[in-house]
């Protein structure tokens, strides 16, 4: 199970408990078995062959002690060359085994991390805020990346070369191996003091960074509403904070860095010390040669760098757990479970019944609203920002749960309709359109999978994109997105209804999906929603009145209620609300007339 362990506030996603990380690498790992065993088998036979140095030394310290003829020096030195050889061949097979499984497991719990963002509902996703998402999927993804390609099998030859080098010391004499020792208890508490101290920062670097990320997203993308209502001070006081709190757990990492590493030297002199010491009253009572003592001394400098590569290793690790767990935290949050009785609509009629939702609690965006909409109707949602419109097209569309009351399509409730594969029942359509960087078949395809390249022409003939897709330099084969070919707001948008055209949903919300487009593009891409919109039922939020005249109902909001019903005619015949907004929308069109005639 996975545990909210961030701190209060915006209610970030999950973190995976420190159990439930290790059965999730566990499982990953089972598939590659074959291959871990392998390259630990080439770390160990790698790090075991690299133990021979030592000793090849010491043979030529005690044949030069002895004075023999530089011939018998050949042997040993040849030697020296061929370990070397070995060594790095099996180093370098071991590490790209490592990394091999690493990566493979990696990118299937990349893919898992994807399958379940992609699931979650759009309220958790409100709440926690894109940066920590993005965060996720960037930064943590980044680190425990390293960790695998870098940190993991360094780790692992590491620490098989210390294991093997205190055997090899003890081989030679156990004293050596006791004077070694010595370098141990401060090792192992130093070790503990900087894993007790390093976890919780950098679970609180993670947490931090993401935090900033989310401020600065959200500064960006407000930026126009910030500098008219003069809130430059106040965004930049708080994007200044986040990252002072980024800064001052780095600088605390710095400082348990450089204590932790200070300590760790030591240990060292202290090791070294006693083996010196071993050797010194071995040599002296004749119990071990100088090149013996010679050796041993080697095997524990030798040990200074796989000590301080494992050590250190376990800071690139605590930052790679934190990470992991984050990952974790979203990976394994459990899919949206199939109704337990599903049921197919009869038709593509909506009704909604008391239908509550807020977002703060005791602060409701909608309140008991009711809505009938026959089979192909087509219903426009009026009001003033903030009245409910998208509230209530997005509990339609099924990306909210309401607080109470109930939406049905064809007579079934929405949460008992299965939505996985096959025809959607409901697609929702906003302003805020997203062209994947690829081909533009593929970016249709996204809709339908089986679709031919004939549907795809059908589709954007649909809603008016045939001319200009075909102007493209490789037509449906060009590449458009962030890496190819840019398309303006109203292609984009038009890319989008024809996406709706082939995923051929019944029931259909558009949220003020032409409102990107200036008023040279409005009339197109309201053809285009029409079009789009042929013999489906509609609920579409309207942010231009011209919209409103040809819905076969008209329901207008107000501070999340319904104010009026009616047909458009009805509305201004009423004289209330709706024929206020009306009278004012058809007397700015008139005087814009006016104007560009003169």
């Amino acid at each position: 199970m996975t545990t909210g362990t961030e701190p209060s506030g915006p209610r970030l996603l999950p973190v995976a408990d420190g159990r439930r990380t290790r059965a999730v690498l566990g499982e990953l790992l089972r598939p590659r078995r074959g291959t871990a065993v392998a390259a630990l088998v080439a770390l160990v036979a790698g790090s075991a062959v690299s133990l021979v140095a030592a000793p090849l030394l010491g043979r030529i310290v005690d044949l030069a002690a002895r004075g023999a003829a530089p011939s018998a020096l050949t042997a040993p030195v040849a030697a020296l060359a061929g370990v070397a050889v070995v060594q790095g061949v099996l180093a370098f097979a071991g590490i790209a085994l490592i990394a091999r499984v690493g990566e493979t497991m990696l990118a299937r719990l990349r893919e898992r991390f994807v399958a379940r963002a992609l699931d979650l509902p759009l309220d958790t996703l409100e709440q926690a805020g894109s940066g920590d998402l993005t965060a996720r999927v960037t930064d943590d993804v980044k680190v425990v990346g390293e960790a695998v390609r870098e940190a993991l099998p360094e780790f692992a030859r590491a620490a098989l070369i210390i294991g093997l080098t205190l055997v090899a010391l003890a081989a030679l004499d156990w004293r050596f191996l006791l004077g070694a020792l010595l370098a141990v208890p401060i090792q192992v508490v130093t070790a503990r003091w900087f894993l007790r101290h390093s976890g919780p920062l950098y679970d609180d670097e993670r947490i931090a960074g993401g935090a900033q990320q989310q401020q600065l997203l959200d500064t960006a993308a407000g930026v126009s509403t910030v500098r008219a209502f003069r809130l430059t001070d106040d965004h930049l006081d708080r994007v200044r904070a986040r990252a002072e709190a980024v800064a001052g757990i780095g600088q605390r990492l710095v400082v348990l860095q450089t204590r932790f590493f200070g300590r760790l030297n030591a240990g060292e002199v202290l090791g070294l010390s006693g083996v010196l010491v071993a050797g010194f009253v071995l040599v002296g009572n004749g119990s071990t040669t100088i090149g013996t003592a010679s050796a041993a001394a080697l095997y524990f400098i030798n040990l200074f760098t796989p000590i301080n590569i494992m050590l250190f290793q376990l800071d690139a690790a605590q930052s790679a757990v934190a990470g992991l767990r984050r990952i974790v935290g979203v990976a394994e949050i459990d899919p949206p479970a199939p109704p337990a009785d599903p049921a197919v609509p009869a038709d593509a009629r909506v009704r909604v019944r008391g239908l509550t939702h807020s977002y703060v609690d005791g602060h409701p965006a909608l309140s008991g609203v009711d809505l009938d909409l026959a089979p192909g109707a087509r219903v426009a949602l009026v009001g003033t920002s903030g009245a409910g419109k998208s509230t209530l097209a997005k509990l339609v569309a099924g990306m909210h749960t309401p607080d109470a009351g109930s939406v049905e399509i064809g007579g079934v409730p929405l949460e008992r309709i299965d939505q996985r594969g096959g025809r959607p029942p409901v697609v929702l359509v906003t302003q805020e359109v997203h062209v994947f960087a690829g081909p533009l078949a593929e970016d249709l395809r996204l809709a339908r999978p089986d679709a031919t390249d004939d549907d795809l022409r059908a589709a954007l003939a649909t809603v008016g994109a045939a001319p200009w897709v075909d102007r493209l330099p490789d037509g449906l084969e060009t590449v458009v997105g962030d890496t190819g070919h840019a398309l303006t707001v109203v292609q984009s948008q038009q890319l989008a209804l024809a996406r709706l055209v082939l995923a051929d949903p019944p029931v259909v919300i558009l949220d003020e999906a032409t409102a990107e487009a200036g008023s040279a593009g409005a009339a197109e891409l309201e053809r285009a929603a029409d079009a789009a919109l042929a013999g489906r039922t509609a609920v579409v939020v309207a942010h231009r009145l011209s919209q409103v005249a040809d819905a076969d109902l008209v329901l207008v909001l107000e501070g999340g209620r319904t104010a009026e019903t009616g047909t458009h005619a009805e509305l201004v015949a009423s004289g209330g609300r709706f024929a206020q907004l009306w009278q004012a929308w058809t007397g700015l069109r008139g005087e814009s007339v006016r104007r560009t005639g003169d």
